[in-house]
């Protein structure tokens, strides 16, 4: 078999894994004019260079100041004409795969790397013999490992992160074995279906993943798929019960080049100014120093030898152009080859919920249940095998209504998108219907039901324990009705110990307890997500990135 594999060359002889103490940053400059400010879009995974904004303006005089948001809502967010003036990714193969992409971006420079890298527990890598200097460990290997249960892994989610999807993509494309040439025709799906059996800790963004493997490192999991410069930062938090040995698959893995990419052409002069800055000296070695991720400037390699492992030859798995393979493969990773969601939605349904509160409710019940088309619209809608128990509670939690998302057309070769079947879109008509006949009234009793939600998960994880459990829990105001946290916490502690395998995500609005919220989800899993500020459709769609 023929690929085209490009050598991307890492020439460091570099050692060790520790981050150094922070550097004195730059002083800041006066504040930049209004309408100076040069705004950039950066995806998530970003957020620990947001310090570096003051140095850029330091030394450029041009203000810096950075958004963050999911790899799929910032790509919808390009292609839908950003007011942004930059945009900075992990990479772009994506958004730059079709011409309406590439419209959009006018400039691209690359700032620092980091290759995808398998980070196994180092007495699993001991035991499975994956630490030897000689071991040439494919992604092949890493497919069988899972498949055995010998490699249960972390991975944010394909369909809405670049991490994940590029994992994702290196298996089809490794077992493949076409390289750029590789098409929807030519996945394997066996290997997809095998390399997902290990996948068991899913999320959308790297700091809720590493917070979750963390708490769960040598009994859920082993092992965290990720950028190197992510799991080179948890081993030197000393957080983790055991450090990770780093494996590079053999045949090649995907590099994150972090593009800095101009939008708004009448930028261009401030743009340059800051590439200009962030590829000179003083920025690459702070980006080093402080996140890890390496220098694109081969000569500055032996001045952050202390920090960085030794790579010496790296290779680079090549990105097909093919949009259909990477549509496709999303597609049939979220309707076919995932874990199954079961899920219970815990509505609030009081009297203080009436008017436009009510209003947003129904309508992002309607996005998730096919009103929306855009990018984001799609990768959250209700997937194919899907269960959803709508759980309305005021005064006292209802009984949990059923709604059964039927699979789709059997497909032997290949991935593409598939169209919804006529029985899928009468579940979808009959979950937007559910949520039209939501009528409000009454009181608040918030844990009595996120109790009833979690018993009835349990219930049902008995009889289908295969797929992945769930609990959702909006609410606009504080808990009026039944028992209190304290008395959740005491309920919480008597469930089965396999609870803990149920994450309960919490949807902050109007004026419910954000300190209360935030203390029952440190005790079950999953998180908060405030919809005070963005609207709740919004956050209902970030929520279905991390089931």
């Amino acid at each position: 078999m023929k690929r085209r594999l490009a050598l991307l060359v890492l020439a460091l002889t570099l050692s060790a894994c520790s981050k150094k103490e922070e550097p004195v940053a730059a002083p800041n400059a006066p504040p930049a004019a209004s309408g100076t400010t040069l705004n950039v879009l950066a995806t998530s995974d970003l957020k620990d260079i947001e310090p570096l904004a003051a140095q850029i303006e330091a030394a450029t005089g041009v203000a810096v100041k950075f958004r963050f948001g999911g790899t799929m809502e910032s790509t919808q967010e390009v292609l839908s004409g950003s007011q942004a003036d930059v945009a900075w990714f992990a990479n772009a193969k994506y958004l730059l795969s079709d011409s309406a992409g590439q419209g959009r971006v006018k400039l691209q420079e690359k700032i620092m790397l980091s290759p995808m890298a398998v980070g196994v527990s180092e007495s699993d890598a001991a035991r499975f013999g994956w630490n030897k200097p000689d071991a040439k460990l494919t992604w092949a290997d890493i497919t069988k490992a899972a498949k055995q249960g010998n490699l249960r892994y972390a991975l944010s989610n394909p369909a809405t992160s670049n991490q994940g999807f590029m994992a994702l993509l290196g298996v089809v494309a490794a077992a493949g074995g076409k390289g750029e040439a590789l098409t929807a025709a030519d996945v394997d799906r066996q290997a997809i279906s095998d390399f997902l059996t290990g996948y068991k800790i899913v999320g959308d963004n790297s700091t809720y993943l590493a917070e979750q493997f963390t708490k769960l490192q040598g009994t859920r999991a082993n092992a965290f798929i990720n950028y190197e410069s992510w799991l080179l930062t948890l081993n030197a938090s000393g957080k983790l019960r055991e450090k990770l040995h780093l494996i590079y698959p053999f045949e090649g893995v995907t590099t994150a080049d972090y593009p800095f990419m101009l939008l708004n052409d009448a930028r261009r002069a401030d743009y340059q100014k800051v590439v200009e800055y962030l590829k000179g000296d003083t920025a690459q070695l702070w980006l080093a120093r402080q996140t890890l991720r390496r220098p694109m400037k081969q000569e500055l390699a032996q001045q952050v030898a202390d920090i960085l492992p030794a790579r010496g030859f790296q290779v680079e798995l090549p990105f097909s152009p093919d949009r259909q393979l990477a549509d496709g493969l999303i597609d049939a990773y979220l309707n076919e080859f995932r874990k199954p969601i079961a899920s219970t939605f815990v509505l609030d349904t009081s009297g203080s919920m009436q008017g436009q509160r009510r209003e947003q409710l129904v309508e992002a019940i309607h996005y998730l249940a096919g009103a929306d088309v855009s990018l984001t619209g799609r990768v959250a809608k209700l997937t194919n095998r899907e269960k959803l128990w709508f759980l309305p509670f005021s005064d006292r939690p209802r009984e949990p209504v059923l709604f059964e998302i039927p699979g789709g057309s059997p497909v032997r070769k290949g991935v593409a998108p598939q169209a919804d079947t006529d029985a899928k879109k009468a579940e979808l008509q009959r979950v937007r219907d559910a949520a039209d006949q939501l009528r409000m009234a009454g009181g608040t009793a918030l844990y009595d039901s996120v109790l009833a939600a979690l018993n009835h998960m349990l219930e049902q994880r008995k009889l289908k324990p295969d797929y992945q459990y769930s609990v959702v829990a909006f609410t606009d105001g504080k808990n009026t009705v039944g028992r209190n946290l304290d008395a959740f916490k005491q309920a919480y502690e008597q469930l089965p110990e396999d609870v803990r395998g149920i994450p309960v995500f919490m949807v902050l609005y109007g004026d419910a307890a954000e300190s209360d919220l935030k203390q029952l989800v440190s005790i079950t899993g999953g998180r908060v997500f405030d919809a005070r500020k963005t609207p709740l459709y919004a956050v209902f769609k970030d929520i279905r990135s991390y089931q």
